[in-house]
């Protein structure tokens, strides 16, 4: 049986991380690291810092990420590919090039026999206003195709530089560390939602660039994923445990 492995927020291509092409060689090598032990790999979003797919045009670069993806799903391991709130804007192209399954809303799935309930995360349970109302801008159909008819030179430069400074912002800590049990949104979305179907045993989510592994019930536990830009860390379903790991170059075994 082969292993299951979940990931997300590598914010490629941000304006904010130096040294962007090694940062992309990293999570390749790694990719390359498991292709002949993954059954299926689970990319929970925010994996670019921006993404915009034009009708005919995509952004430059990330050609050694697409690649290993392509190459992946040519072997036969499925790519589930969640879109974030950087890569909201993710149509048929990583499908129809790269060989991905694409989803843009939360996803129930099983897995050797446990039941999953994997998303992104952004908007579930958050209750601020401001993220919110910019949240349904950007899923808004109409804004989005005023933004398609932007030149790419000037809409990708403006995307970039809004990612960047997001990033910028948590890289000052502007962001809150994990908020305890009884504050964090991701935490009481789930245990609201364990209350109307308790068939779930396993929550993964990203987004919130923390490590969380809590027990919430006898049944149902509940992971947030770190990211790939300071902690490189995963999670490993191999059938029957489930584990969270930290890439390490020249020492990981995943």
């Amino acid at each position: 049986m082969k292993n299951v492995y979940f990931l997300s927020d590598a914010h490629l291509g941000s304006l904010a991380i130096d040294h962007s092409r090694m940062h992309e060689r990293r999570i390749v090598r790694f990719l390359d690291s498991i292709k002949h032990k993954a059954a299926a790999i689970y990319l929970l979003g925010d994996m670019f810092d921006f993404w915009y797919e034009y009708k005919y045009v995509v952004p430059r670069g990330y050609t050694r990420f697409l690649g290993k993806l392509s190459e992946l799903t040519d072997m036969g391991v499925e790519i589930h590919y969640f879109t974030g709130n950087h890569d909201i804007w993710a149509y048929n192209y990583l499908e129809q090039e790269c060989g991905v399954i694409l989803h843009k809303k939360p996803l129930a799935t099983e897995i050797y026999g446990k039941v999953f309930f994997l998303a992104h995360g952004d908007g579930l349970g958050d209750p601020d206003r401001k993220f919110r109302l910019l949240r349904a801008v950007f899923h808004n159909r109409f804004c989005q195709v005023m933004f398609s008819a932007i030149h790419p030179r000037w809409s990708v430069w403006f995307g970039l530089h809004w990612a960047k400074h997001s990033r910028l912002k948590h890289m000052r800590r502007e962001e809150p560390a994990y908020m305890g049990e009884n504050r964090e949104h991701l935490v009481l979305f789930t245990k609201k939602y364990i209350q109307t179907h308790p068939n779930v045993d396993c929550f993964i989510y990203g987004h919130r660039h923390i490590e969380l592994d809590l027990q919430l019930t006898k049944k149902a536990r509940m992971i947030i994923l770190g990211d790939w830009i300071d902690q490189f860390t995963y999670v490993v379903f191999d059938g029957d445990h489930l584990f969270m790991s930290e890439y390490v170059e020249g020492e990981s075994q995943p």
